[in-house]
C-alpha cells in the first residue's frame, strides 16, 4: 500500500505537469495570434506565471528524484566516534552530535536517543540516535564518513593547534520480515552491567545487552536505557540496520563491477573538513563545495553538501 501510495503521488505529479504545459501551450497561441495590445499583455503575463508554476514543478520533480534509492525514505540511525585524540576528539564528535541536531530541528525531524556514552570531562566517548523524518536516509547518508577538524583547541594551555578526527556511520532504520530476515539461532544475547552514566539502576544490574550476529560477525550494543527489555530492542534496531546496510553495500559493489567502476565505499574516507583556524573553512572533498561561514555550518546549514553530493551521486 505505501508502494501503491508513492506511485498514485508521482502519477499525479507528472498528470498536473502536462495539464500545465498544455495551458501554456494553449495561452502562449493565444498571445501569439491576438491583435489586441492589451489582451497580448495580459496573456503574456498569464503565461510568464504558468511558466513559473511549471519550473517550481520541474524542479520538485527533479527534487524528488533524487532519492530513488531502496532505502532513501527510512529513517536514518546515526552513530558518531571520536577518533584518536582523547578529549579534544571527544570534544569533536559532541559539536558534530550538536551541528545533526540542530539540522534536524530545522527540517522538522524528530530525533531519537539510542545509545550514548558521555566523555569523563567533556565531549562523548559515542553516540548512536535516531534521525525520524521523509527522507531522512536519503539526505543523510551523503554524511558517512571521517570528519576533520582543524583548531586552535581550548584544552590546550599552550594554545597550540590540532586536528582532530571523528567518524560517521549512517544507516537505514529497517524492519524485521519487510527489509531484513533474521533467524533467531543466528544471535548471540549477552548481558552486562553499563560502565557509562545513569545512576545507581543503570550501573547496579546487568541492564547493558549486547547482540552478535553470528554469521556476519556484527556486533551491537546499547547500556543507555534502565532496562534490559529497552537495551535489547534498540540493539536490535541498530542490528537490523546495520544488516540492510551491508545488503545495500554489496549490491552497489555488485553493480560496480558489472560496470567495470570502482567506487570508494569504504568506512574511513575523509569527506570533509572543518578549519577554524588559521582561517574560517569548511570543504567537502568529493564535490568541492566550500563554504566559508563555519559557524553557520555548525548550526546545521549543511544542505548545499547534501544536495551536492545528491547531485554528483545521481
Amino acid at each position: 500500500m505505501q508502494e501503491l501510495g508513492k506511485l498514485k503521488e508521482q502519477l499525479n505529479s507528472y498528470h498536473n505537469l502536462t495539464g500545465m504545459m498544455e495551458d501554456w501551450e494553449v495561452l502562449l497561441q493565444l498571445a501569439q495570434e491576438s491583435a489586441n495590445e492589451d489582451e497580448t499583455g495580459e496573456l503574456l503575463q498569464e503565461t510568464k506565471e504558468l511558466q513559473e508554476k511549471v519550473n517550481l514543478s520541474l524542479d520538485k520533480e527533479e527534487h524528488t528524484a533524487l532519492f530513488g534509492g531502496h532505502y532513501d525514505a527510512k529513517n536514518a540511525i546515526l552513530a558518531l566516534h571520536p577518533g584518536a585524540g582523547g578529549l579534544e576528539a571527544q570534544d569533536w564528535a559532541e559539536m558534530l552530535f550538536r551541528m545533526y541536531l540542530r539540522w534536524a530541528e530545522k527540517r522538522g525531524f524528530s530525533i531519537e536517543m539510542m545509545d550514548l556514552l558521555p566523555g569523563e570531562e567533556a565531549g562523548i566517548k559515542s553516540v548512536t540516535f535516531l534521525v525520524r523524518g521523509k527522507n531522512a536516509f536519503g539526505y543523510l547518508q551523503a554524511e558517512r564518513g571521517v570528519h576533520r577538524l582543524v583548531r586552535i583547541s581550548p584544552f590546550d594551555t599552550g594554545g597550540r593547534r590540532h586536528t582532530s578526527f571523528a567518524s560517521l556511520d549512517v544507516l537505514p532504520e529497517a524492519e524485521e520480515g519487510v527489509d531484513v530476515e533474521i533467524n533467531a539461532d543466528d544471535l548471540r544475547i549477552d548481558t552486562f552491567r553499563s560502565s557509562g552514566a545513569g545512576g545507581q539502576h543503570v550501573n547496579k544490574t546487568d541492564s547493558a545487552v549486547r547482540i552478535t550476529h553470528l554469521p556476519t560477525g556484527i556486533v551491537v550494543q546499547c547500556q543507555n536505557e534502565r532496562s534490559q527489555y529497552s537495551n535489547k530492542e534498540k540493539a536490535m534496531r541498530i542490528l537490523l540496520a546495520k544488516l540492510a546496510d551491508k545488503a545495500q553495500r554489496e549490491q552497489k559493489e555488485k553493480i560496480a563491477s558489472l560496470r567495470g567502476v570502482q567506487k570508494e565505499i569504504a568506512w574511513g574516507s575523509q569527506i570533509r573538513s572543518y578549519v577554524f583556524h588559521p582561517y574560517s573553512l569548511v570543504k567537502d572533498h568529493r564535490t568541492g563545495v566550500e563554504i566559508g561561514n563555519i559557524q553557520a555550518v555548525m548550526d546545521g546549514n549543511i544542505d548545499p553538501f547534501l544536495e551536492a553530493y545528491l547531485r554528483a551521486d545521481c
